[in-house]
C-alpha cells in the first residue's frame, strides 16, 4: 500500500495550508484579484508570507478592498491613515508603492484592455506546469519573471523585482510549483 500523496512542504500553519489548498497555483485572471496578489507580494519583500496572509483581511479594508480607481486617488491625508494602520505592514515606500502602481495599472489596463490581458503573454497565455520533487527543484526566478519585471518596471511599477514577480507567478497560477507528490499538482494542472 502507497503513502498518501504529500502536500508541498511550506505550509504548515492552517491558514497557509488553507491558502495552499484553495488559492496558490490557481490560475487567476480577474483584474482586482491580481492587484491585490501583486500588492500583498510586495508587501511580503522581507517578511513571510504567512504574516502577510493573517493581515490580508486587514489589506482589504485598509486598501478598500484592491479597488485601483480608488486607490490611485489616495492623498496624504489617506497615506497618514495607513501609515497609522496597525493592521497592515506600515512602511511608508510600500504605501507609496501600491498607490503609484494603481496609476500605473490602470494605465497599463487601458492600453490592453485589462491587466490579464497584458499578463498571461509572459508565459504564452497557459500555465507553466513545472515538476518539482524537492524545494531545490522550485527557482526563485526564471527568464519570465524578469521578463515581467522588467515590463512593470519600465511602465512605472515599484516592488517588482524578479524574485517578488515569480512569487507572484507562482500563486497567480502562471506557474505551477506544486510538488508532483502534491494532490494540488495534478489538479491545478488542469486549470487554465
Amino acid at each position: 500500500m502507497s503513502a498518501a500523496p504529500a502536500r508541498c512542504p511550506w505550509p504548515t500553519r492552517p491558514l497557509d495550508i488553507d491558502y495552499h489548498d484553495t488559492e496558490w497555483g490557481v490560475p487567476l485572471h480577474d483584474d482586482r484579484a491580481l492587484f491585490e496578489l501583486l500588492t500583498l507580494e510586495g508587501a511580503q519583500a522581507g517578511l513571510s508570507w504567512s504574516t502577510i496572509l493573517a493581515k490580508r483581511d486587514n489589506y482589504r479594508r485598509a486598501f478598500d478592498n484592491f479597488d485601483v480607481a480608488r486607490i490611485a486617488r489616495y492623498d496624504a491625508r489617506k497615506v497618514a491613515s495607513l501609515l497609522a494602520d496597525a493592521g497592515i505592514v506600515r512602511n511608508r515606500l510600500k504605501i507609496a508603492a501600491t498607490i503609484g502602481n494603481a496609476r500605473a495599472f490602470l494605465a497599463v489596463k487601458k492600453e490592453f484592455g485589462s491587466f490579464d490581458a497584458f499578463l498571461w503573454p509572459f508565459v504564452g497565455g497557459k500555465p507553466i506546469v513545472n515538476r518539482p520533487r524537492r524545494r531545490g527543484d522550485v527557482p526563485v526566478r526564471t527568464a519570465e519573471s524578469d521578463a515581467l519585471s522588467k515590463a512593470l518596471l519600465a511602465r512605472g511599477f515599484k516592488f517588482v523585482g524578479t524574485t517578488i514577480c515569480y512569487a507572484f507567478m507562482q500563486a497567480s497560477g502562471m506557474v505551477n510549483d506544486h510538488f508532483v507528490t502534491c494532490p494540488r499538482h495534478a489538479a491545478c494542472a488542469k486549470l487554465k
